[in-house]
């Protein structure tokens, strides 16, 4: 059995105490690394499916809906991991109808950025996945202390442009025209924090699987990874859209 990490991950979802009060079962169907990788599939074709149906101007008005219905999806799903196999669905799809609004946006102002930005957020996926599982990224402690200081610091510049944002004004380097070096600096700086997290995700998902972890846990592993993909996919996003107003 592999040594893995004692403080899980910068992903809200795959805290430290993600497995406390949840018992490992000797019988029956237990966590697996395949069955995750599966519910991960469906979890992402219904996101798709649901943001092909909002890619549209007559369904914006979706998106808000999508984010704070999500929201608190999110939060039903990491306290009550349990139904995870009913809240996970419903999540990736509420979430769906949000990013097909915002990707529609940023296609009306840059053609073919989205497709642009799914192709690097899956290759950097599958990258990452490969790395992982060959051992060229070692998610030793360090990695993950380094981690988590990187992925707290950018959540605290997105709430403090959150709290200016009711004054009027935004952090300049969040705002997905400001084509400054600094700015798409500071983008590919978290493009790089987002897609290192998921090797923190890998590394969850095979503890819960060694642990022999219950099957609904599968759900929730595919949940972490679907709230670090589309943060990814976002921030990816935002940096193409920098590229583009050079």
């Amino acid at each position: 059995m592999a040594n893995h990490l004692s403080i899980r991950s910068g992903n809200p979802a795959l805290s430290s105490d993600t497995f406390k009060g949840i018992s490992s079962i000797s019988t029956g169907e237990t966590m697996t690394i395949n069955g995750t990788v599966n519910k991960t599939a469906l979890s992402l074709f219904l996101l798709i499916l649901a943001g092909t149906f909002t890619f549209s101007p007559n369904y914006l008005w979706l998106m808000w809906p999508g984010f704070i219905g999500g929201f608190i999806v999110a939060m039903i799903t990491i306290f009550k991991k349990q139904w995870a196999p009913i809240t996970v669905p419903i999540y990736a799809i509420l979430e769906g109808l949000a990013l097909g609004g915002i990707s529609y946006m940023y296609n009306v102002q840059f053609e073919g950025i989205v497709s642009q930005a799914i192709l690097l957020t899956l290759g950097i996926l599958f990258a990452l996945l490969f790395a992982y599982k060959s051992k060229l990224i070692a998610p030793t402690e360090n990695f993950k202390l380094g981690l988590f200081a990187a992925t707290g610091g950018i959540f605290l510049v997105y709430i403090a442009s959150f709290i200016m944002s009711f004054f009027g004004a935004g952090l300049p380097i969040l705002d997905p025209t400001n084509s400054s070096l600094f700015s798409i600096g500071f983008s590919l700086f978290v493009v790089v924090i987002a897609s290192l997290n998921l090797v923190l995700d890998f590394d969850f998902i095979e503890e819960g699987s060694e642990k022999g972890m219950p099957k609904y846990m599968e759900w929730y592993g595919a949940f972490g990874l679907l709230v670090t993909l589309i943060w990814l996919y976002l921030e990816i996003l935002r940096l193409l859209s920098k590229l583009r107003s050079r």
